[in-house]
């Protein structure tokens, strides 16, 4: 294995950041009634934080795989929270 670099939770903070972004469009709109944007954009957060666990691994850091695992929890709970209210506001 190589030398352990620094550790970098970027990623992470990126995927927080884009699921923030998703819950501030989805209070736009109405918090309770969801969003599918704001659902898609958080879901998107897992983008970055799956490249943060990646890190994460390949640098032998438990900081940076640890806030990344949290990351895409995060995400997909919000993002498909926000998507489910939104379907089950349609349908009623």
């Amino acid at each position: 294995m190589g030398e352990p670099v620094s550790d970098s939770k970027a990623p992470a903070l990126f995927a927080f950041g884009l699921v923030a972004l998703g819950l501030v469009i989805a209070a736009i709109q109405g918090l309770t009634v969801g969003s599918i944007g704001g659902g898609v954009l958080a879901l998107l957060g897992t983008i970055p934080a799956c490249f943060g666990m990646w890190n994460g691994i390949q640098q032998e850091t438990q900081g940076t795989l640890a806030t990344s695992v949290i990351a895409v929890l995060v995400a997909l709970a919000v993002g498909g929270t926000l998507i489910v209210l939104r379907i089950v506001h349609w349908a009623t």
